[in-house]
């Protein structure tokens, strides 16, 4: 019988439904130490919310474990790469606290334009200060929703209801599926936060948006806005917004989450009047913690007894003779989705691939998958893997379509994609050479053998002398050394595609020195894994 080690406390639907299904249950909140250590390796399956930090450490020898669910959205404290090295499958329960957190958005968007806490503290004192307290009405302003995923969804919606107007950021989100929801999709976060007078954040947190919200994007927006941070600590520069608060730039801000959980003591947001906080409350509901204790106990059920796998964070379990089989290809589709997703302008659509040859003899449905990760990873991430790729795509009202040919064509495999966005499409080709190596062979229309690995500069340009001898010269003058050179062209003097492999990123100022050549009309950065390098869930 599977034994489940529940680490955090859990509601009991959760545990009923453990048991009910036959599993045995080791129901031991707030373990720590080697007795927290000696609980995990003796269960197949782990639950924690919050209060257990799963580390590399703790999954150094995790006996005979393979699966730890969190009962929650974020995975911040399970080491899931270590999970995924020691094959143990890694889940979370996103649709639990959903409505519980974007409710919590809203407590706190009227709290803070109607000076609720500051308010209830005066008369609780014994004064009665009505014109101290003059708020703002909703109904007529703009709400700027930043990350249009499920959170995102339920707070525009609400904001709806209050007559507000939303405009809504997200990589992903289309002028279409924009209309769907009511609001107005912005092209940018630079064009979107002059216009609002109050901005929400509903996005993870990662390399890329840490201090999304910083002092350049607070200086723009609107003075006398207001900023709600009910996501990730870290999202907000908090110094930043401290100095905007005090200045008066900023009206008020409102936090559920923070950099360093609990704050400060020190730090001067607690010492703001025009601040309202929580302690990380979002998803703190009876209905939430039903939800989330509801959906971690099935989804162990599944796993432990069927063997199925639902909102995986990490690689799904996989027959090993099948991965071998498959890795140079999805090492291939991922590559190809990381290049076109940083070359791509505007919300992306739609996806279709062809196979040809050899790959179309395989399991196409994960190729597929490898490719939605890499086309989605530049936005999100960790969080994006095989497992969960086609449906946080189809959640972005992207479309993924498949052609198979068993003719091999000019190759003994290839893999062409093709991403349409609002502002035009992009295509790619790739094929393996000898099984191993990965060749990017067509770009748009102009074929090539290029490298698909490591910092690629890519341009396009028309065919002339010197135009390579120029970029050469610039990028040594910044000590950026060219490894390898590809060039591709319909014809001599035309348009043509240049593919450079670059040992390290080259400076803003030899990128705009390139640029400005009159030969050259476009020009693309890309940042690809190292030969060889595999995601985590490869292993």
């Amino acid at each position: 019988m599977p034994r489940v080690f529940v680490a955090d406390k859990l509601e009991e639907i959760g545990l009923h439904l453990l048991r009910e299904a036959g599993l045995e249950v080791d129901y031991r909140p707030g373990l720590k130490g080697e007795e927290l250590v000696a609980a995990m390796r003796q269960a197949d399956g782990m639950i924690v919310r919050s209060g257990t930090r799963v580390s590399a450490a703790l999954l150094e020898d995790p006996g005979r474990l393979r699966a730890i669910v969190r009962a929650g959205v974020g995975v911040d404290n399970i080491d899931v790469a270590a999970a995924t090295r020691r094959g143990i499958v890694v889940m979370n329960t996103p649709g639990g606290n959903t409505v519980s957190t974007a409710e919590h958005t809203w407590a706190l968007i009227l709290s803070l334009v109607r000076h609720v806490p500051v308010a209830d503290a005066s008369v609780r004192a014994g004064q009665w200060e009505r014109q101290r307290f003059l708020g703002t009405q909703l109904a007529g302003k703009t709400l700027g929703v930043i990350g249009v995923g499920r959170i995102g969804r339920e707070v525009a919606r609400r904001a709806l209801a209050f007559d507000m107007k939303v405009l809504a950021y997200d990589p992903f989100l289309t002028a279409e599926r924009a209309a769907q929801l009511g609001v107005e999709a912005a092209t940018s976060l630079q064009a979107m936060l002059p216009r609002c007078d109050i901005v929400t954040l509903h996005v993870p947190l990662m390399e890329q948006t840490r201090h999304l919200i910083g002092a350049s994007e607070i200086a723009l927006m609107k003075r006398g806005a207001f900023l709600i941070n009910c996501a990730r600590g870290g999202l907000v520069d908090e110094t930043a917004l401290a100095r905007a608060l005090e200045s008066g730039h900023l009206a008020g801000a409102a936090l559920d989450v923070f950099a360093e959980e609990p704050p400060s003591v020190d730090s001067p947001l607690l010492k703001l009047p025009n601040v309202v906080l929580t302690p990380h409350l979002g998803a703190s509901t009876m209905e939430a913690q039903t939800s989330v204790a509801r959906e971690a106990a099935q989804l162990l059920i599944d796993y432990l007894l069927r063997g199925i796998v639902q909102s995986a964070v990490n690689m799904a379990a996989m027959d090993a003779a099948e991965l071998r089989e498959l890795r140079s290809y999805l090492d291939l589709a991922r590559r190809l989705g990381l290049l076109l997703a940083q070359m791509s302008r505007g919300a992306i659509r739609k996806a279709s691939l062809t196979y040809r040859g050899d790959v179309a003899q395989r399991n196409t449905r994960l190729v597929t998958a490898a490719f939605a990760a890499g086309l989605l990873e530049p936005f999100l991430a960790d969080s994006v893997n095989i497992v969960n790729a086609e449906l946080l795509a189809r959640e972005r009202q992207i479309e993924l379509v498949e052609q198979i040919s068993s003719v091999r064509g000019d190759f003994s495999t290839l893999i062409r994609a093709e991403v349409e966005t609002e502002k035009g499409t992009l295509s790619a080709a790739g094929t393996l050479f000898g099984k191993q190596y990965l060749r990017v062979v067509q770009l748009g229309q102009f074929h090539l053998d290029a490298y698909l690995d490591g910092i690629l500069m890519i341009f396009t340009h028309r065919d002339a002398p010197g135009l390579i001898g120029f970029i050469g010269t610039v990028l040594g003058q910044h000590q950026v050394n060219i490894a390898q050179m590809n060039v591709g062209r319909v014809q001599p003097g035309g348009e043509a595609v240049a593919i450079l492999n670059l040992d390290t990123m080259p400076p803003e100022e030899a990128l705009a020195e390139v640029q400005h050549h009159p030969l050259i009309s476009s020009i693309h950065v890309v940042k690809l894994p190292p030969p060889g390098e595999m995601p985590s869930w490869l292993g």
